[in-house]
């Protein structure tokens, strides 16, 4: 299959026009994918003028459609800032327009600095929040997946995100762990048939009955006995001990056997830790509960090596096979869902029109 993803591309003062471009030369890309770029196109012909001298292959820009959207001032590579943050924030902007207008089968979004988007005004978490928003829903979850090398799908969903650590025992509830467990089962229901999941306790020893704290006991083991009772062709295991949980992963990432088929995580890095210890430059993120595929790196913006051409394009061209993937179960009935609507990516209820959200229903500019 062949996909039209829309491709935001990040702070400009970080690696995502750089990892952009290393992905869009990839071969596995050349022949899936069919890129939209949304960004300043002065800004990626520099950048892929010096990879070129770099002797690093990239793709020709004026064989690759472009959305431009020249940036609104200077911007040096490794320092981002306000004027970095508004380019990104407007691009992805840019980016979901063409999607819920379908123009684009899915969105594969590179890298953000949320303290970049906060010092240009704009005041949210992280992007999968300001998707939510664009696309009309109350919240949108995220879940990393992999595909080790023994062939096996690590998959991983937070019920909490980009919240402090003191916040998430007060964000947790029996009625959001369900929603997630629904979510998860969906999602992994397209790759394996009456999928196994785990859920990770959130105290030590899975509060050891009580002793340890008392979230377990009090709420979220009669949660997951009543989940299971209404999914009686599932397996529903746990709540684990947080550092145990994810011992069957390990084995069916090197093996190909033995994890749970998806797992869910209560809190942000008890999730991701084990993600990028596995699968670093595998594993992909993505967006549940919008009308649309969305998909990501899962790396930020890595200022620290930025415009010096070591950043590795590895986890954008799993983020971009990936959207090719999902936006083919998303919408099975065509090889390109581009003008088509779908139904929504998730189980939060169907999706806005167009016109109710304020974007245009005809195409925007390209360059």
């Amino acid at each position: 299959m062949t996909a039209r993803i829309a491709i935001p591309i990040g702070d400009p003062a970080g690696i995502g026009p750089e990892v952009t471009l290393r992905a869009l030369a990839d071969p596995q890309i050349l022949t899936g994918v069919e890129p939209v770029l949304v960004g300043c196109r002065q800004l990626l012909e520099a950048q892929a003028a010096a990879l070129r001298q770099r002797g690093i292959a990239v793709p020709h820009l004026d064989r690759i459609e472009l959305i431009d959207h020249p940036l609104g001032g200077r911007v040096r590579p490794g320092s981002g800032d306000a004027a970095s943050g508004a380019a990104s924030f407007a691009w992805l902007g840019l980016a979901v327009k063409e999607v819920l207008a379908g123009h684009c089968d899915a969105i594969t979004t590179a890298p953000i600095a949320k303290q970049c988007w906060h010092a240009a005004g704009h005041h949210y978490p992280g992007q999968t929040e300001r998707l939510a928003e664009l696309a009309g829903r109350a919240e949108a979850s995220m879940l990393f997946t992999a595909v080790a090398p023994s062939g096996w799908r690590l998959n991983v969903l937070l019920a909490t995100t980009h919240i402090p650590l003191r916040a998430v025992p007060d964000a947790l509830s029996a009625e959001l762990v369900c929603h997630k467990l629904n979510l998860l089962r969906d999602f992994c229901n397209w790759f394996t048939p009456a999928p196994s999941l785990a859920v990770a306790g959130l105290n030590p020893h899975a509060g050891e009955r009580g002793q340890l704290g008392v979230e377990e006991r009090d709420w979220l083991i009669p949660c997951m006995e009543a989940w299971q009772a209404r999914n009686p062709s599932l397996r529903l295991q746990g709540p684990f001990p947080p550092d145990t949980c994810w011992l069957g992963a390990g084995r069916a990432w090197r093996r190909g056997e033995g994890g749970a088929d998806g797992y869910l995580a209560l809190y942000h890095d008890q999730g991701l830790i084990p993600v990028k210890l596995l699968a670093f430059d595998r594993a992909v993120n993505t967006s549940l509960g919008l009308p649309f595929v969305r998909t990501s790196p899962d790396h930020g913006t890595g200022f620290d090596i930025a415009g010096q051409g070591r950043a590795s394009g590895a986890s954008m061209v799993a983020a971009l096979l990936t959207a090719v993937s999902l936006a083919a179960r998303h919408c099975p009935s065509r090889s390109s869902t581009a003008g088509k609507r779908c139904e929504p990516h998730g189980d939060s209820g169907g999706s806005k029109a167009v016109n109710e959200l304020g974007l245009p229903s005809g195409p925007v500019g390209r360059a």
